[in-house]
């Protein structure tokens, strides 16, 4: 039986500090791609104030102009000149670029003509650790209640500000929705919002709270809005300064952000920045995949999906692929690890070659949670595969 509970969640906006950051990490990635699949890829972004820093290791035969790429993402953002931020804009940036190859030593245990000899020649893991995956009926998205409707309020804010439609909306923003869940473990109402956007000098506390209220209002489920819902809109008062200048962004420093809000376990490695050899990004990828497919299959209401990496391995080391459904699985989870085994390879080749990874279609992913967009592979529901678990 479930218990009457709270969950709040929140969402940040494109142009909060961490999500530059990770836009410009998977931008370099999406372009090592379309020039060379077989690129290698783990990129760190750090912003601050009128300086971009670039880190990591890329092995790739692309031919970048990783300066022009920061710019023009920065621009695409919307820190476009002086007049969008005093600080940090597009062509008033330093970019320090530190990137290197790929260590041979993480090399040989990845790739799979290294790995002859001694695992036979399939591609190993990119390095050790656990990823998780979560989806639930709550939404029509498989998404908790609370990060979902967090995740509508920034991309409605995006959209007005690069429509125009008011001027002084600018591009740094967070968002936060707390869910009342029922004795029936389904969402009852939203007891609070809170909404702080960055904004230009000319405009009062008023306007900013009543079109931001209203713009709330729009895009959460009215029956779940009640007359006594609070909405905290820029709760200090005032926020000129925001993005790099603000604070300080870096890459990977989001990850609730960019999965279940909380409500679903994380792993702890990010996504942004990194090529699909890296479990951290597959095979979180992979686990939401299955997790949605028994989900959608009705074998249960919600489902969380557990496996383990070991640095060069193909197999997963788990003992078993770990299933929890929160007691509201239709037959027994035993049955459904048994479903989910012979119908799913969590080989990181074949997690590559099932959702079509070596494809550049990550800064698609980045604001507004990976796991929202149904133009996605991971979040594209396969008719064979809904049979073969059914």
């Amino acid at each position: 039986m479930n218990i009457p509970h709270l969950f709040t969640s929140e969402s940040v906006g494109e142009g909060h500090p961490d999500k530059v950051a990770d836009l410009i990490s998977d931008t370099i990635l999406d372009a090592c791609l379309d020039q060379d699949s077989a690129s290698r890829v783990a990129c760190e972004t750090l912003v601050k104030d009128n300086h971009v820093v670039l880190a990591g290791e890329i092995s790739t035969r692309a031919n970048l102009d990783y300066e022009r790429i920061v710019r023009d993402t920065i621009r695409e953002i919307g820190y476009r000149s002086p007049a969008d931020d005093d600080v940090f804009y597009a062509d008033g940036v330093e970019v320090l670029n530190f990137l290197s190859e790929q260590s041979p030593d993480i090399a040989q245990g990845v790739d799979a003509s290294a790995a002859e000899g001694k695992e036979g020649s399939e591609q190993g893991a990119g390095d050790q650790g656990i990823m998780f995956g979560y989806a639930t009926d709550e939404t029509p998205e498989m998404m908790p209640a609370p990060v979902m409707y967090a995740h509508r309020i920034m991309r409605e804010l995006a959209r007005a500000r690069h429509a125009g439609e008011v001027t002084w909306l600018r591009p740094d923003s967070k968002s936060q929705v707390a869910v009342v869940y029922g004795a029936d473990g389904r969402p009852e109402r939203i007891m609070n919002v809170v909404v702080s956007t960055q904004h230009t000098e000319n405009v009062s506390l008023a306007e900013i709270r009543e079109y931001c209220t209203a713009l709330v209002k729009r895009v959460l489920p009215m029956e779940l809005l009640r007359d006594d819902t609070e909405y905290f809109i820029n709760p200090t008062g005032r926020f000129v300064i925001g993005g790099p200048h603000g604070d300080t962004g870096l890459t990977g420093r989001k990850i609730i952000v960019d999965t279940y809000g909380g409500m679903g376990r994380h792993g702890g490695g990010a996504f942004s920045g990194k090529d699909c050899s890296k479990v951290d990004r597959s095979g979180a990828y992979m686990c939401r995949w299955v997790a949605k497919h028994v989900v959608a299959a009705g074998l249960a209401h919600r489902c969380e999906l557990q496996v383990g990496y070991a640095i060069g391995k193909a197999d997963p080391v788990s003992i078993m692929i770990d299933v929890d459904t929160f007691g509201t699985a239709k037959v027994s989870e035993e049955e459904i690890i048994r479903r989910v085994r012979s119908s799913f390879s969590f080989k990181p080749a074949d997690m590559e070659k099932t959702l079509g990874l070596r494809r550049p279609i990550f800064r698609k992913s980045t604001n507004y949670g990976h796991f929202t967009k149904p133009e996605l592979p991971w979040e594209q529901l396969d008719p064979t595969k809904l049979e073969a678990l059914k």
